[in-house]
C-alpha cells in the first residue's frame, strides 16, 4: 500500500473541511481568488517579499523552487502593477512550482488559463512589475491577512487559500479527514431516503 504525501492528503481535501480543522484561523482574505475555478492547489510555500510595483525577485524564487513549491507572493497588495505575467509563469510551471498565491495582481489572464497554471490573486492588471530591484525569498510574508512562512503548507481551490503551519500539519490533515468523514455519514443519514429522512434528521437536531 502506498502512502500518501502530507502534501497529496491536503490535495484530496476540500478547503472547507481544512479551514473547519483550523478553526479558520488562517484563512487567506476572501478577495485572493483563483483565475479559473477549477484550479486546485496543495504544497509547500516558498514565500517572496516584494516592494511596492516590483517583481524582480520572483523570478531568483523560481530558480530556487523545488518541485511542487508554491510561491506566495507578498506585493502589498499592489493592484496596479503585475507580479508576473503568462512568460513568468510559463517558466514557473516548466521547472515544477505548482502555482501562485499573490497578495497582488498577474497579467496576461487568457494565456495563464490556457497554460493551466493555478494563480491566486486579487485580480488582473495590464502594467507590468517594475525591475528595479529589492525583493526577498524565504522570509516571513504577510498575505491575505495571514503570516506565511517557506515550508508552510498552502491549500487552495474555489471556496479560498487557507495557510496551515508546518509544525500543525499532521494534526490538521487528520482533523480535516475525520471533518469530511463525518460530513459523509451526516448526509448519508440526512438525504439518503428523501424527505422521510430529511425531516427525521431535523427533528434531531432541531430542540
Amino acid at each position: 500500500m502506498t502512502t500518501m504525501t502530507i502534501e497529496e492528503r491536503f490535495l484530496a481535501l476540500p478547503t472547507t473541511a481544512v479551514s473547519d480543522a483550523t478553526g479558520g484561523h488562517t484563512n487567506v482574505a476572501a478577495n485572493i481568488k483563483p483565475i479559473a475555478d477549477h484550479l486546485k492547489i496543495a504544497g509547500r510555500a516558498l514565500t517572496v517579499r516584494l516592494p511596492d510595483g516590483e517583481n524582480g525577485a520572483v523570478l531568483e524564487a523560481i530558480s530556487k523552487a523545488n518541485k511542487g513549491d508554491i510561491l506566495v507572493i507578498d506585493a502589498k497588495g499592489n493592484t496596479n502593477r503585475a507580479v508576473a505575467g503568462d512568460f513568468v509563469m510559463q517558466l514557473a510551471q516548466g521547472v515544477g512550482v505548482q502555482g501562485f498565491v499573490v497578495d497582488g495582481v498577474i497579467r496576461d489572464l487568457a494565456a495563464a488559463r490556457a497554460i493551466n497554471f493555478p494563480v491566486f490573486s486579487l485580480g488582473t492588471t495590464v502594467a507590468a512589475g517594475n525591475k528595479h530591484g529589492g525583493g526577498t525569498v524565504g522570509v516571513p510574508v504577510s498575505v491575505g491577512g495571514v503570516v506565511v512562512n517557506t515550508g508552510d503548507i498552502i491549500v487552495g481551490d474555489i471556496d479560498g487559500v487557507i495557510v496551515v503551519p508546518a509544525a500543525d500539519a499532521e494534526k490538521i490533515a487528520a482533523g480535516a479527514e475525520a471533518k469530511v468523514a463525518k460530513d459523509e455519514a451526516r448526509e448519508q443519514e440526512a438525504l439518503a431516503n428523501g424527505e422521510a429522512s430529511i425531516r427525521a434528521y431535523l427533528a434531531k437536531v432541531v430542540k
